[in-house]
């Protein structure tokens, strides 16, 4: 790792259709951060931003990034079948590399961008962003006090009707959100998965898909996954043995919810009926923060100081394999894959 920086670090942004606008505001409003470029393959997409951005320069060329030596870092928000080859690029130019998720489309190319990073002894990073969430960070905060107790499982709903997308499921295109937070939250590596779907409005593209993650400590997390849904929910729900806890990101003033609900301890070795106890209801003050400015944050200052990030190559490589294994069971009508990890 190089000698920490004691100046601005700077960033080009590469790709400003759909995301990689949000990801250029939030660097450019960052006072650890200077938005040097502004790269797209499109003059007209450019022109959009120059006038945000003055002290930004713009181009149609990654090279020019690539070129020059002053910039610290590449962000990576372009087409997701581009991501491997352009974090690829950057790293080998010696730049530290931010990349919208999933890293990778398979587990051997996002495992081969995890490795070239820690090679090069630069910083990776993908952009997991409801890791940074400050309602998740409470759920992992019970998780890891023993608030819950022991963890039995957890669930993500995450529906919506629409947006259908034509190049990629729902498993694709949803998955990454709450795959990554599953594996944050349990803080193991998984060991089994399964996935059933199915093709409602095209042929070969699952508008829904349930998942399922088994952890070698026997935690199972479950994922409902579906643009063809009269419901709008984003939920992730963990269940403990002392207590249970869920995130609703449809909330505005509730996002967490804490219940002191349970099984009582059996006091006899029979019994037709496992008491439950139910005690209060707790809602924690949640911090109302951007979490792509977290995101943003965490990458410059992890630039900056040679440190590492709760989203480094390793986890992004972790979520694409995760993926890569639901997709394998998806077509083999829902049949468990093993997940071996370092890209098989």
């Amino acid at each position: 790792m190089s000698e920490p920086l004691n100046r601005p670090v700077r960033v080009g942004v590469v790709g400003l259709n759909y995301w990689g606008p949000n990801l250029a505001r939030n660097f450019d409003k960052l006072a650890e951060a200077e938005l040097a470029w502004c790269c797209d393959l499109d003059e007209a997409v450019l022109d959009r931003h120059r006038g945000n951005y003055p002290g930004a320069r713009f181009t149609t060329d990654i090279q020019d990034l690539l070129g020059d030596d002053t910039l610290d870092a590449v962000v990576i928000a372009t087409s997701v079948p581009t991501h491997a080859r352009l974090a690829t690029m950057a790293l080998e130019a010696g730049k530290h590399t931010f990349v919208e998720k999933p890293l990778a489309l398979s587990a051997a190319d996002a495992r081969s961008v995890a490795d070239l990073a820690a090679e090069k002894g630069l910083t990776l990073m993908v952009d997991h962003l409801l890791v940074f969430h400050p309602a998740v960070e409470k759920l992992k905060q019970y998780v890891d006090d023993g608030t819950l107790g022991r963890v039995f499982y957890l669930y993500g709903n995450r529906q919506n009707l629409g947006i259908v997308r034509q190049d990629e499921n729902a498993l694709w295109s949803l998955g990454p959100h709450d795959i990554s937070v599953m594996l944050w939250l349990v803080g193991e590596q998984p060991v089994e998965v399964s996935a059933t779907g199915e093709s409602y409005l095209q042929p070969g593209v699952e508008d829904v898909v349930f998942g399922r993650i088994r952890f070698a400590s026997g935690v199972i997390g479950h994922l409902h996954l579906s643009w063809l849904d009269p419901h709008k929910m984003r939920k992730m729900t963990v269940i403990g043995s002392d207590k249970m806890v869920v995130f609703d990101d449809m909330e505005t003033d509730r996002k967490v919810t804490l219940y002191d609900k349970g099984p009582l301890p059996r006091t006899e070795t029979y019994g037709e009926y496992i008491q439950v106890r139910s005690g209060d209801i707790h809602i924690p003050k949640i911090e109302v923060t951007e979490p792509l400015r977290l995101v943003c944050k965490e990458f410059v200052d992890a630039v900056a100081t040679g440190g590492t990030t709760r989203a480094d190559g390793d986890a992004g490589a972790t979520v694409v394999e995760v993926l890569e294994a639901m997709t394998t069971s998806l077509n083999n009508a829902g049949a468990p894959v093993a997940i071996t990890g370092k890209g098989s």
